[in-house]
């Protein structure tokens, strides 16, 4: 099977969420979920694009193997299993689904609550052993029960709108949320000193960090009022497990919920199997029919934007451009790409400083994805590496190149426009470039206003603005037989500065540049190209 992209499927991914991929007809996908670790890190060179759940282990020796790779997708929120350093400094965008499985995991949550208030599984095995011991599975109800709850992201504030309507007060601690936001979703803001003491049910929903890794070890347990219960259903490693098991032992803590572990499969010598108190699922947050189908869809289609050179929503180590924000930024980031491919053609000359303004509308969103636009433009084709919006900045700043941003109020001429400024051993060059009826155009050379499209073969010359100049370049590029698509004029005043823009179906052949350079008056000659690259 051929295709000018290929993507490998490493972990198992819903078929159903894959379409995107399978029916691109530039894109050959194989799915092997078998493959050694060995046998990928020899076969990762042939893919542009690797997708995997938590299984395969994404390290830096396979990102440096996959000389191809555009893009890592991961099928769920975390990226633990991904070297996300590598793939920054390899020019690998890495992307994740952060939303794809929050009403899973958020109803798994509930139900382990429900389980573990009510005593279902132990009621569930001791009826299948053939008992009937009622009195031994007493529960008790969660309305006016209290839960706290640690961070405030999107799976947590799901699980909260339940609680609420299941008539449980609701108290949280996250210190990067305000009063304010907590206070609009029916939630009280505590310190987790004040939370802890106060909570009949405690359930934690934040990443797994250094700052998070047993955050709720043996002595915050004990803070906990006696009696309460504990779920984790985010990452494992966030509770101590060898406290937990014991706080559960000895009564202090009434019992647990756990999916996740920090070592998985969870060992066999766990002690977390010993105590009937503590419910144990294998992973299963995110496992809903519904919720596989989504996060390989939306991983598909973010990969997709990447093979095709747009911004992905969800970037792990790129800037990630609002949703809101696509149809106005993304034209703007086409431009700033084609510009800097401009700059490099009119001056290469030990470039040491890179200015790019946003001017008008376009700068109310970050400017990072068109600032690293503006300067893949301005590298591609000249160092070794693989430059894309992820290690753009990196390369810049290796080669020495300052880098600078501004953003500035609606121009007098054109409502958004984008300024790149570029200074190097030669001097100083500037274009000025905006979207017109969606098309990126080039608006100004070195102040001098010339609006033509930014695309194609161009030919550039800087004149004197006298009689005849326009014809006698007109006449030998005819002779030549170079093709004219459009020509635009512009000039500072009659008979002074001025630069002359002109179109061409094809490329004009050195001989006729070195021509046309000899007529009189005509100041410089350049050849730009901006033609599409893939």
């Amino acid at each position: 099977m051929s295709g000018e992209f290929r993507v490998l499927v490493s972990d198992k991914l819903s078929k159903k969420g894959l379409q995107p991929l399978l029916q691109d007809g530039r894109v050959c996908v194989d799915i092997r979920t078998d493959l050694a670790p060995a046998v990928l890190e020899a076969q990762i060179s042939e893919y542009d694009a690797l997708l995997v759940r938590s299984s395969t282990q994404v390290s830096a020796e396979l990102i440096q193997a996959g000389t191809r790779l555009q893009a890592i997708g991961r099928a769920g929120t975390g990226v633990d299993n991904i070297d996300v350093d590598a793939a920054t400094r390899a020019g690998v965008t890495v992307v994740n689904t952060p939303t794809g499985n929050t009403v899973a995991a958020a109803e798994h949550t509930v139900a382990m609550l429900m389980a573990m208030a009510r005593n279902l599984p132990q009621a569930e095995r001791d009826i299948r052993a053939g008992q009937w011991n009622r009195s031994r599975f007493v529960g008790t109800e969660v309305r006016d029960k209290t839960l706290g709850i640690i961070g405030l992201g999107r799976i947590a504030q799901e699980v909260l709108q339940v609680a609420l309507s299941l008539g449980m007060r609701v108290m949280a601690h996250d210190p990067f949320v305000s009063d304010e936001y907590a206070s609009q979703r029916g939630v009280t803001l505590l310190s987790l000193d004040e939370l802890l003491p106060q909570v009949d049910f405690l359930t934690v929903h934040v990443p797994l960090t250094d700052a998070t890794h047993n955050m709720i070890d043996g002595a915050r347990l004990r803070q906990l009022k006696p009696g309460a219960r504990v779920l984790n259903v985010a990452r494992g490693g966030i509770i101590d497990e060898c406290a937990l098991a014991a706080a559960v032992e000895d009564g202090y803590v009434a019992g647990a919920a756990l999916d996740v572990f920090e070592h998985e499969p969870l060992p066999a010598d766990s002690p977390l199997r010993n105590n009937d108190k503590i419910i144990l699922t294998p992973h299963l947050g995110a496992s809903t029919v519904e919720a596989m189908d989504r996060v390989a869809e939306e991983v598909a289609l973010q990969v997709l934007d990447i093979l095709n050179g747009r911004p992905a929503r969800y970037a792990v180590n790129a800037p990630i451009v609002p949703p809101t924000a696509l149809r106005t930024v993304v034209p703007y980031i086409d431009l700033a790409e084609r510009m800097g491919r401009f700059l490099r053609q009119i001056d290469e000359q030990g470039i040491t400083r890179l200015e790019i303004t946003g001017h008008g509308p376009v700068t109310a969103f970050d400017m990072a994805y068109i600032v690293a636009s503006a300067i893949r433009g301005l590298l591609s084709g000249v160092v070794e590496e693989r430059v894309n919006l992820v290690n753009a900045e990196l390369l810049a700043k290796i080669r020495g190149i300052e880098i600078v941003q501004r953003k500035m109020p609606d121009h007098e001429r054109y409502t958004s426009m984008i300024t790149l400024r570029l200074t190097s051993a030669s001097g100083v060059n500037k274009v000025l470039g905006t979207v017109l009826l969606d098309e990126p155009t080039i608006v100004a050379i070195n102040d001098l206003w010339v609006e033509f499209p930014a695309e194609g073969n161009l030919l550039l010359a800087s004149h004197t603005d006298r009689p005849g100049i326009i014809g006698k370049v007109g006449t030998l590029l005819g002779r030549s037989d170079v093709n004219i698509s459009f020509m635009h004029v512009g000039r500072r005043a009659p008979r002074g500065e001025a630069i002359m823009v002109l179109g061409t179906d094809e490329q004009t052949p050195v001989a006729v540049l070195n021509e046309l350079a000899g007529i009189q008056d005509i100041r410089w000659l350049k050849a730009v190209e901006l033609c599409e690259e893939l």
